[in-house]
């Protein structure tokens, strides 16, 4: 990671390899117990006070969801002696588990996502990885992709964590072929499970994968908080997250949306957790409208106060960059190479820089 130079996409990682060399996409159906049902209720079969969750907790059915799984090319459900690490990758506000697909449009005929992965495997910057595209609302309605804050799709974004903690990554690696192992919950095998996945996300997904990992605060409707939106968008705070510092050790946000929280909360919540972050990677585009501002607020005092739990921090600024694939494209790529590269180093390392091409 010390080796490492963050820097541009090269032109032809966005092209497509050759057939053989191609990850699949395989979608996947799978129960959620842990979601928001249509009266705003928590749904659970875990032990969660309302207290925590900052709302009532009821007992319920399960709700059917679907997520992407991209497999690198040669993965093979025979070979039970190779693993992979894994990467859960959110989605936008609007978006749901094709949005990283579709991304700008294909190129070659091909995912551009997935024409990066490939190439990034390919050539021997990153160990084979799997990628999770899941859909990103822990509600009822979870296939509602309007913006809409009254709704519960809204509040499900909030609540992911309890479906990723309990459900999916349950799902993920009972299925596939991963170093981590949820059902192991000895003290040695957190640790070791948590080196082996990584949480990013873009615009809504990069807010998540920071609050829900570190403790920030939940959001939902002012209707229901009877209380003023600091954003003027209908969102207030509510309670903070447990946070998921055992579950992830690298962490990623491209262009976080507003509701993400204050960079001195999350640091002091990285600083006082048991576990240590080994890697957080932020980056935003110095022209985005949407989420500059909350950029610039999540990373205000972040790695100071984080102190020695913050191994290795990037915050990367893209000259020109707006609210869209390019940046956050580039920030997948820097991040995988970062998190899961073939270079490492134990030297806790503070990187803040602009990158004028990219």
């Amino acid at each position: 990671m010390n080796d490492l130079v963050v820097g541009p996409v090269p032109a032809g990682y966005k092209k497509a390899v050759s057939e053989e060399l191609r990850g699949p996409i395989k979608e996947c159906s799978y129960p959620v117990q842990n979601y928001i049902n249509r009266s705003r209720q928590l749904v659970t079969n875990q032990e969660i006070t309302g207290d925590e969750a900052g709302r009532e907790v009821v007992q319920g059915e399960a709700i059917q969801k679907k997520c992407n799984v991209y497999l690198p090319a040669g993965y093979a459900e025979d070979d039970r002696d190779t693993k992979y690490n894994v990467l859960y990758l959110l989605h936008g506000v609007r978006g749901h588990r094709y949005e990283w697909l579709n991304g700008s449009g294909p190129i070659d005929g091909n995912f551009v996502i997935c024409n990066i992965l490939d190439n990034l495997i390919a050539n021997g910057d990153i160990e084979p990885v799997i990628i999770v595209f899941p859909e990103g609302r822990s509600a009822h309605d979870w296939e509602n992709t309007s913006f809409t804050t009254e709704e519960t799709n809204l509040l499900g974004f909030y609540y992911f964590d309890y479906e990723l903690r309990y459900d999916l990554i349950p799902f993920i690696e009972f299925n596939f072929k991963t170093y981590a192992n949820s059902a192991d919950q000895s003290p040695a095998a957190i640790e070791h499970n948590r080196k082996h996945r990584a949480l990013a996300g873009l615009s809504m997904g990069g807010m998540q994968a920071l609050n829900l990992t570190f403790g920030g605060y939940r959001f939902d409707s002012t209707k229901y908080t009877k209380t003023t939106s600091p954003f003027q968008n209908g969102l207030d705070q509510t309670v903070p997250a447990p946070g998921m510092q055992d579950l992830f050790a690298s962490v990623g946000a491209f262009a976080n949306a507003p509701t993400t929280s204050e960079g001195k909360s999350l640091g002091a919540n990285i600083a006082a957790s048991e576990y240590k972050t080994n890697l957080l990677y932020i980056t935003c585009g110095d022209q985005d409208e949407i989420a500059m501002s909350s950029y610039e607020r999540a990373v205000t005092g972040l790695p100071e106060t984080a102190g020695e739990n913050l191994n290795h921090y990037y915050q990367v600024l893209l000259k020109g960059g707006t609210h869209d694939f390019g940046v956050w494209y580039n920030g997948a790529y820097n991040f995988l190479r970062l998190c899961f590269g073939k270079k490492e180093s134990s030297l806790k390392k503070v990187v803040k820089m602009t990158l004028d091409e990219w």
